[in-house]
């Protein structure tokens, strides 16, 4: 039994804690530390075959299956969720550059012109003048970099929950094909046992009216065949249903996508062994979901702090420099007595006010946007420590899952085979003319039911792998290029 130390999760746990803490005032809850108080000292399910073979970072390359790579691609390009994703990436970055710009000097140029009559001698006048004004608020309590924080964890988290946009998909399409391939060869199996269970009907009748079999065998051998068939409609109903599922992940035409799946019908892809090391510290790092979840309490932190800041002074420095210029007369005067032109042109500048501005009465606003900020922080941290119990379930579940099948596939194997030889010598007997028709149909309908056996085995194991790469995952690598600069559609395989 693999017993992997958790000891960098829950150092992870109780660093938010302790971040969380900082923000709030004494005695206000920090559920991550009951999150890390609650971590086991080690993962209780086994690891299959120990961890000693293969990679999760290449996984989709181990079922050695291009449709299913296609089909991958094709349903991550026209996911919604995906889509969705990249939006909120779109969406912080903004955000992020807004608070990048907060932090900056505000520069703004104006300029205006105007001509009247000025005095009471009737001369009009042009002037006009232009300025250029700087403001610059002087981030003494740090509330502009609390924003910019903020915004930088929430545009990390948009991008961590891109990845797990991508990673459900992928995970979601596999399953429905490894299903479709299961079901195409349970319908083979179906067909086997529906024909058998026929032909036992058929073998009854000759007997019941040869009189050595009583028409009530005959209504059971009918009944019998009338049940199996239903079975085998309804399996294939379930497969048809299935390629409706993928048409609509992939938005493929399905005579194009069913031409395709009927090249490599009823095979179901196997992936080869691969190892789970450090299960632990590979959940920590690679599972978006729980990335985007700390990331989500970063930015509730960096909100506490930036609405208590907003409760001090503020300091903003104003600055300008400018150009007037100014012509009168030249027009004449009262009773035609030319006046001379006036002109005049000069530059202005000026450094300050230097303004501070503190609130002191409003109404209990910013306390309460103190209060609600809090308790989005609070909330954060519930969600992190419901997120790090939901990742340790789904490992478990799916290590629990894989021993499981682990566990029954040799006798389902050998169950199989032994089934299988036991149809062939039948077969020969009653060739032979030492066997009968009935001994040879029982035999062949036991060896369906046991290749079914198999083949709900093996989807039921490949399901699980998937599993598991939905739970630590997908090998997602949180150093892994800026979602802006990466194509969901091109790097579809290569990412996985």
């Amino acid at each position: 039994m693999s017993a992997v130390p958790v000891a960098r999760l829950a150092l992870s746990a109780t660093v938010l804690a302790l971040l969380g803490g900082c923000a709030l005032s004494p005695g206000a809850p920090t559920p991550s530390q009951d999150a890390a108080a609650s971590l086991p000292a080690q993962w209780y399910a086994p690891t299959p075959h120990h961890g000693e073979l293969g990679d999760l970072s290449r996984w989709w390359a181990q079922f050695a299956d291009p449709l299913l790579d296609r089909l991958i691609a094709d349903a991550q390009r026209v996911s919604p969720t995906v889509s969705a994703a990249r939006l909120r990436i779109e969406q912080s970055r903004a955000a992020r550059a807004a608070a990048d710009a907060d932090r900056l000097p505000q520069i703004d140029a104006s300029a205006n012109a105007q001509r009247g009559v000025y005095d009471s001698r009737g001369v009009a006048a042009t002037s006009a003048n232009g300025s250029i004004t700087a403001s610059w608020e002087l981030d003494l309590f740090g509330s502009n970099a609390a924003a910019r924080a903020g915004a930088e964890a929430r545009f990390a988290g948009a991008q961590a929950l891109w990845h797990d946009a991508r990673i459900s998909v992928a995970a979601e399409v596999a399953t429905q094909y490894t299903a479709l391939r299961a079901c195409e060869a349970a319908v083979a199996q179906w067909q086997v046992d529906a024909d058998s269970r026929a032909e036992t009907a058929r073998l009854t009748g000759l007997t019941r009216r040869a009189g050595f079999d009583a028409p009530l065998r005959e209504s059971l051998a009918r009944a019998a065949a009338a049940q199996t068939h239903a079975q085998l409609v309804a399996q294939r109903t379930q497969c048809e249903s299935t390629v409706k599922a993928l048409v609509a992940l992939t938005a493929q035409p399905e005579p194009d996508l069913r031409a395709a799946l009927a090249a490599s019908r009823g095979v179901i892809a196997q992936p080869r062994e691969i190892a789970v090391p450090a299960l632990p510290a590979a959940l920590l790092q690679q599972r978006p979901d729980l990335a985007g979840a700390e990331l989500d309490v970063l930015a509730a932190a960096a909100n506490v702090t930036e609405v208590r800041i907003d409760r001090l002074p503020r300091i903003r420095l104003n600055g300008s420099v400018g150009a007037t210029h100014y012509q009168g007369g030249g027009f004449g005067g009262i009773g035609g007595a030319g006046i001379p032109s006036i002109d005049g042109s000069g530059s202005t500048w000026s450094i300050g006010p230097l303004s501070v501005s503190m609130p002191i009465f409003d109404g209990g606003a910013r306390a309460a946007k103190v209060e609600s900020a809090r308790a989005g922080l609070t909330h954060a941290q519930a969600q992190y420590a419901a997120t790090v119990r939901r990742a340790l379930e789904d490992v478990e579940q799916a290590l629990v899952s894989l021993q499981g099948t682990a566990d029954r596939q040799t006798d389902a194997e050998t169950a199989a085979t032994g089934y299988a030889e036991s149809l062939r010598a039948t077969d020969a007997r009653y060739r032979g003319g030492l066997g009968n028709g009935f001994d040879l149909e029982d035999a062949r309908r036991a060896s369906a039911q046991a290749q079914l056996a198999v083949i709900d085995l093996k989807r039921e194991r490949v399901t699980a792998w998937i599993s598991l790469y939905r739970a630590l995952g997908g090998g997602w690598d949180a150093k892994a290029p800026d979602a802006s600069s990466v194509d969901p559609v091109t790097t579809a395989k290569t990412a996985h």
